[in-house]
Formats: structure tokens, C-alpha cells, sequence
């Protein structure tokens, strides 16, 4: 079956209301967009975060009428957005979209390979992941640097928190090379099940990862990996660092290069932190306490 997109180009302010206006007009599904390539970077917790130019795409039967449905729209809409339609064919959506996601090799033997294809080395170690519900299959260069630096770390035999684990990539990698066991922790409970999934998915059981929502207990851990934020990380330093052994590392992560400095002031009270890495304007910081 073929749909009509129905794309109404407007402002951040108005979006809200066109979203509900194309949904009253009988659109089975809306999307909002960036319509200038406008990054987004933190934001204040529980804010739904909008672009200045917004694209609200409405999706309908191929039958409906274009021009009635502009009409429909309240005049001050009319006068505020410009609209834009088009035909979109219909095709097989679920090998569209597993077309677009292949192996990703990390290090000379790990990758990270969805679950239909085969692994290119079988001998590597491979994490099978699959993209979901949750932040973090390897192909951001924030999770590509935490997963190289967790293979380039010794974490044999290690204690591990991911905090912010989102789909579990990073725990399930530290396990996968060694670690003796891993707690998941994120504010999602959605990221919890992806986390318990994935690691099923891979031969962990629920014993070697373990997950939770923040604040729950957790032993201190010889290595902390958090890719989230900046604003966060640096509300967390105190709860991070206190999960920490004498001698225990940290990675940082989800962090702009400008941003570096405010991360470093923040946890100058336990430990210091450097530059591990870098990576299209994003760092990787590491640090061990002393």
C-alpha cells in the first residue's frame, strides 16, 4: 500500500500544534525533524527538546486529497507553515531497514554484528546486538570510543557499572573480554529489558548482568563507564566516583570537546581526568582513583 506524506515546515513553537492538527485530520501516524540540521545537545530533565525549523510529517492513505487537507488546517497554521507533499511506495520495511546496519569491527578481534548476519570472524569476540528500543549499537562514535577503550583496558576478572546502560553494549562488551561481573544501571525501563535481552542474546545470564534503576544498591567496581552527557556526568561525579575502588578507573563519555573542562572541575575532587580519545567533536575521558 502506498501513503501520502504530508510535511508542514514550521517553527518549534507551532510544531506541537500541527503534530495534533494532522492527528485530528486523520493522519495514522506524525513525525517531527530537524528541517536545518540543528544539533541538540543537553537539555534540562523532562523537556521535550524541539528544533527551531521543525518538519511534521503526517502520514495518509495515497487517496487523500492534498489540497483538502491544507484547507482543513486552521488559517493561522496556514499562514504560519508551508506544506509539502509527496507519494511514499510502498516496500518490504523490515529488510529495508536491517539493509542499512552491517558488521562493526572495534579492534583487530571485536565487532559488533546483528543477529541475521553472519559474524566475518567467527574466532573474534562478537557482540550480538541488534538495533532497538534503546541508545547504543556501535554506530555513534561516543559508544565506538567507550567499546575500543574497554578493549584496550584490562577488564579480565574486573567488577563493571555501566551507568546509563541503555541497550547493555558496554557491560556485555567488558564481559565478553573477561569482566568477572557487571551491573546495568538507567533511568529507562525500557533500556533495563534491551540490556536483559541483549545480554541473553550473547550468553550472559542474569547472575554475570544485573541491571537496575539509579539509586539501588551496587558494590564498589573496579571499572565505571558512563556514555550519557555532559550535564549529567557532571551532576553524577560524587555517585560515580563513590562506586569506585582505591585504583579503580572511569570512562566518560557522550562528551563535546569544549565541554571538557567542566567535567574535569567536577571530578577534580576524586580523581583527574584526561583525554582518552576523540572522535567527530566527541571525547572519551578516563580517570583512576587514587
Amino acid at each position: 500500500m502506498a501513503w501520502l506524506q504530508f510535511r508542514l515546515d514550521t517553527s518549534a513553537d507551532l510544531a506541537p500544534a500541527c503534530e495534533e492538527q494532522l492527528l485530528a485530520l486523520g493522519a495514522v501516524a506524525v513525525t517531527l525533524q530537524d528541517n536545518a540540521d540543528q544539533p541538540l545537545y543537553d537539555q534540562e530533565l523532562g523537556a521535550t527538546p524541539l528544533w527551531q525549523e521543525t518538519c511534521v510529517t503526517g502520514l495518509f492513505p495515497a487517496s487523500t486529497d492534498t489540497q483538502a487537507l491544507w484547507q482543513a488546517l486552521p488559517e493561522s497554521t496556514q499562514q504560519s507553515a508551508r506544506y509539502r507533499a509527496d507519494i511514499l511506495e510502498d516496500k518490504d520495511w523490515e529488510r529495508e531497514w536491517m539493509q542499512h546496519y552491517k558488521p562493526l569491527q572495534f579492534t583487530e578481534k571485536l565487532w559488533i554484528c546483528p543477529s541475521w548476519l553472519e559474524p566475518p570472524d567467527p574466532e573474534a569476540v562478537n557482540i550480538r546486538l541488534d538495533p532497538g528500543l534503546a541508545f547504543g549499537t556501535g554506530t555513534h562514535p561516543t559508544t565506538a570510543m567507550c567499546v575500543r577503550a574497554i578493549a584496550n583496558l584490562e577488564s579480565r576478572h574486573k567488577r563493571v557499572l555501566d551507568y546509563g546502560c541503555g541497550s547493555g553494549v558496554l557491560a556485555i562488551a567488558a564481559l565478553l573480554l573477561g569482566a568477572e561481573w557487571a551491573m546495568g544501571v538507567d533511568t529507562a525501563p525500557q533500556a533495563l529489558v534491551a540490556t536483559r535481552n541483549n545480554a541473553q542474546n550473547n550468553g550472559i545470564t542474569a547472575q554475570q548482568l544485573e541491571v537496575s534503576l539509579p539509586g539501588e544498591p551496587c558494590a564498589p567496581v573496579q571499572l565505571v563507564v558512563a556514555n550519557i552527557l555532559a550535564g549529567p556526568l557532571c551532576g553524577l561525579a560524587e555517585t560515580l566516583c563513590s562506586h569506585l575502588l582505591p585504583g579503580g578507573e572511569i570512562l566518560l563519555s557522550g562528551i563535546l570537546k569544549e565541554q571538557v573542562p567542566d567535567l574535569t572541575a567536577a571530578y577534580s575532587a576524586w580523581l583527574e581526568l584526561s583525554v582518552l580519545s576523540e572522535d567527530a567533536g566527541w571525547v572519551v575521558l578516563y580517570g583512576r582513583r587514587q
